[in-house]
């Protein structure tokens, strides 16, 4: 039975021309699959592109081989805490599957764990005890979410002690996280909406009417500004009205999926619009003239008299405009591009199901 199983596990990786890289046959991912001092690795490099995943292949070669060299080195042996850090800085920067600005993240706590826990970096990372976590965790003053984040860094600092067998437990564990609250969200009313792209279009400056169609761009399709950016004429497809969300070219989208987010009639109106004034809409060329447009948004929100709106609002915005429409959380998830199977959007936007859900009852009659 258990030859039986083995065989079942390896038919679903596929050999690939590149030594070390495998493909694993129900996603399509490609994976590496390197063996260091006798220990088998297999790590997702989170592409289906062989070219992509060659490049990421032979960094993280470079990065497991560094990283048992330094592991060694401390495996019988004293290791601070600081020392540890460092071991963990190093995997971050060489860490081909992390994007830039997780990268940036990770740096961002380690500056405060340095500015908040100074003592501890000289310390024998044996000798930290779970009181210790606690009582720094007792004076550390921050918002819910960089709180949360710091302790997970923490977290994974004292994880390569584990790994190294300098330690067996994780005194961080005891550090309980905070709950983050969902803020109300203060988007602009239909009416609003239109009245802000108004405002926008009546200032004549060079570049406001590619920013009132940003704004709707991005109201249109609940796109992540980086996302607008990257979409060209080629990811429209009139004929099945989709929109295809690559992301960037190197880092792709914040979750690495590719997605179509559908053409809703208003997003229709308006890229025929811009195609019917444009001279150039090869496919390689961006939908977008402009990747950003907080200014004109904050100038036209403060002329009507409403609550700032940001890019991400814009985000928020089509999300509501289409469960109030009646589209299922689920799917409103999906086309955001979400891999939760709709647990983030249930969190902002269930309110909205439940006013729906009453509206709806109302309807119901046995007269």
């Amino acid at each position: 039975m258990a030859g039986a199983k083995l065989q079942s596990e390896d038919s679903v990786w596929q050999k690939t021309p590149i030594t070390n890289l495998v493909r694993y046959e129900p996603s399509g991912i490609l994976f590496a699959r390197i063996r260091i001092n006798g220990k088998l690795i297999r790590r997702s490099l989170k592409t289906k592109t062989l070219s992509v995943a060659k490049l990421r292949l032979v960094d993280l070669e470079k990065s497991e081989r560094g990283r048992t060299e330094m592991n060694e080195g401390y495996t019988e042996g004293k290791l601070t805490f600081g020392e540890a850090m460092a071991i963990f800085e190093e995997r971050v920067k060489k860490d081909p599957a992390l994007k830039p600005r997780t990268k940036e993240h990770r740096a961002e706590r380690i500056s405060v764990i340095k500015k908040t826990w100074p003592a501890i970096l000289n310390t024998d990372i044996r000798r930290i005890t779970r009181q210790d976590c606690l009582n720094w965790a007792h004076g550390y003053q921050s918002s819910a979410i960089n709180f949360n984040k710091t302790v997970q860094t923490i977290k994974k600092i004292f994880d390569i002690a584990i790994e190294s067998g300098i330690r067996y437990d994780n005194p961080a564990g005891a550090i309980k996280t905070m709950k983050i609250r969902v803020e109300p969200l203060h988007l602009p009313s239909r009416d609003q909406f239109a009245k802000i792209i108004n405002e926008i279009r009546k200032v004549n400056k060079r570049y406001s009417q590619h920013a009132a169609d940003l704004v709707e761009f991005l109201a249109y399709g609940g796109f992540r500004k980086a996302e607008a950016s990257q979409i060209t004429w080629g990811d429209c497809n009139f004929e099945s009205a989709e929109i295809l969300v690559r992301g960037d070219k190197e880092t792709g989208t914040k979750n690495w999926t590719v997605r179509t987010v559908p053409m809703i009639p208003d997003m229709v109106k308006l890229l025929e619009r811009l195609k019917a004034k444009r001279n150039d809409t090869a496919p390689e060329k961006a939908v977008m003239l402009v990747s950003t447009c907080n200014g004109a948004l904050r100038s036209a929100c403060s002329k009507i008299n409403i609550q700032h709106v940001t890019h991400h609002d814009l985000r928020h915005l089509f999300a509501t405009t289409c469960i109030e429409s009646g589209v299922d959380i689920p799917t409103v998830s999906r086309w955001l591009g979400h891999k939760d199977g709709g647990a983030l959007a249930m969190k902002v936007y269930g309110h909205l199901r439940d006013q729906h859900s009453v509206a709806m009852a109302q309807k119901v009659t046995f007269s």
